[in-house]
């Protein structure tokens, strides 16, 4: 399994940070190689992506969901990928989007482009483009503030 794990300070206060994150619809105007994202529903979201010339289709279950806080997410079709992106808030109008991502490459595309680190250059590009997108619309596109609570936590927040 590799990991990739990358962060950018974005002039925005962290609920227009955290809200845009949310609009997952949204990805394919600021994430390389993203073609489609759809929520299925709250927790389910069917991605369509290429790396290398090489399209792919997966789906992700959104696992973890605290309002200005955390997303995390992980893959329920067999493929293995999962990931967490964390929120902080570091002024009134400045945040850090801390992004750690897990995931197995497939096939002879997905390793080259993995070896030669194009993946986790990919990631930061990604943060950079949604930190442009952010703050030069100056506000989100859309939210949905509901929580999706870790496996096995039955309390409220943390």
């Amino acid at each position: 399994m590799n990991e990739v794990q990358r962060h950018i300070d974005v002039n925005c206060p962290v609920s227009t940070v955290y809200n845009q994150f949310t609009q997952f619809e949204q990805f394919p105007k600021f994430m390389a190689g993203v073609k489609q994202v759809r929520q299925l529903d709250d927790k389910t979201l069917h991605w369509v992506i290429e790396i290398g010339g090489v399209q792919r289709e997966f789906d992700a279950k959104i696992t973890e969901q605290i309002p200005d806080k955390r997303i995390a997410w992980k893959s329920i079709d067999g493929k293995t990928h999962a990931g967490v992106v964390d929120f902080h808030r570091l002024s009134d109008n400045q945040s850090r989007v801390n992004l750690q991502m897990a995931y197995d490459p497939e096939g002879f595309a997905e390793n080259a482009a993995d070896m030669l680190g194009i993946i986790s250059n990919r990631v930061q590009g990604d943060l950079e483009r949604f930190k442009d997108f952010i703050e030069t619309r100056g506000r989100e596109t859309g939210a949905w503030r509901g929580e999706v609570k870790a496996p096995g936590e039955t309390h409220g927040r943390r």
